[in-house]
């Protein structure tokens, strides 16, 4: 079905306080903002930071690199790391707190990707928003159109989405809250549209070691000054040496903890001791060099990307009311579902 005769859904303009669906090119009012529909989506004009900005061009430019993220490999590899982080949240219990077909918001989906992945066929059955502040969301479109998802797809900032508080049952922000201006301020926005009982489920970046630290601050700043196409270019030299550290498979012994550098004893391949603790420059044998290029690209482009500790993340999700349910802390990242307390 062409997307510019994909129509919004009446449950989404009752939820949203909106009247008749728009046509093509009609704009509607929703919480005082106007949107315009296009090519199947709702766009609202953004107003963000020089940094939000940045990073909303960033992601826009990434995920129209058909190749680099979407083959089968990759796509699969997505999946199992998703499950790994998660579980298998398509058939979770929790699923019948929130009746027949609960509201599934994908905050900052990018090309839904990870919905796809992780939700599989549990989307057919859920009133399933999501949201990008960048153009992504088109091939996001796209992209459920292919897999047989319906929903309702905004171009709009993740901390101003015109869904009242208590609308939704299942927010999902995969990799999504560190590349706002604030981390803490978008859990807790989001939070705020959860009905009692919902669930959050998030992927947040979590800090490394001093060195590790350094290196990727001082490489985003500068790739600040770059286009999107320039920065993709700029990573190759770095991509390629990654894939000559992975291609040497040799390891090397840490006799004891280098406390100064956080950098704990044991056995390491070359390749990870280096992407750990020194510069991200990933290395996965069965990715092609592009799709290996697309991952560290997603790292150094974008102007925001905060990095927090775990404890850090319990604090916020007190403060917004939040009981952790389930989490899974790892060198990367912090994954979370929590639950709004009822």
């Amino acid at each position: 079905m062409s997307s510019e005769r994909l129509s919004i859904p009446q449950w989404f303009l009752t939820l949203a306080g909106g009247e008749a669906t728009p046509a093509h090119g009609e704009s509607i009012d929703l919480a005082g903002n106007r949107y315009v529909l296009d090519r199947g989506v709702l766009r609202a004009e953004v107003v963000a930071s020089r940094d939000q900005a940045q990073t909303a061009d960033t992601f826009g430019f990434k995920w129209h690199q058909f190749g680099t993220f979407d083959g089968e490999i990759a796509v699969q590899r997505s999946r199992d790391w998703l499950l790994e982080r998660y579980g298998d949240v398509a058939e979770a219990r929790w699923w019948a707190e929130y009746g027949d077909a609960p509201v599934v918001l994908d905050a900052g989906c990018g090309a839904a990707l990870s919905s796809l992945a992780l939700f599989g066929d549990r989307l057919r059955s859920v009133r399933f928003i999501a949201a990008d502040i960048s153009e992504a969301v088109f091939v996001a479109v796209r992209r459920c159109a292919e897999h047989g998802v319906a929903g309702t797809f905004l171009q709009a900032d993740l901390t101003a989405l015109p869904l009242p508080p208590g609308s939704i049952d299942v927010v999902f922000a995969e990799g999504v809250l560190h590349h706002t201006d604030s981390t803490r301020d978008s859990l807790h926005r989001l939070a705020g549209l959860l009905s009692p009982g919902g669930r959050f489920l998030f992927y947040v970046y979590k800090k490394k070691g001093p060195l590790r630290e350094f290196t990727d601050d001082y490489v985003r700043g500068r790739v600040q000054s770059m286009t999107p196409a320039e920065a993709w270019k700029a990573m190759e030299p770095l991509t390629k040496l990654g894939a000559a550290l992975g291609k040497l498979g040799v390891e090397v012994e840490v006799p004891e903890d280098v406390a100064l550098l956080e950098i704990p004893a044991g056995r390491y391949d070359l390749q990870r001791l280096f992407y750990w603790h020194v510069a991200k420059a990933f290395y996965r044998p069965e990715l092609s060099f592009d799709e290996l290029n697309h991952i560290n690209y997603d790292w150094y482009a974008p102007a925001n990307a905060h990095r927090q500790t775990p404890d850090e993340v319990r604090a916020w999700c007190e403060e917004g009311g939040l009981t952790v349910e389930h989490e899974h802390i790892e060198e990367a990242g912090i994954t979370m579902i929590v639950r709004k307390n009822v």
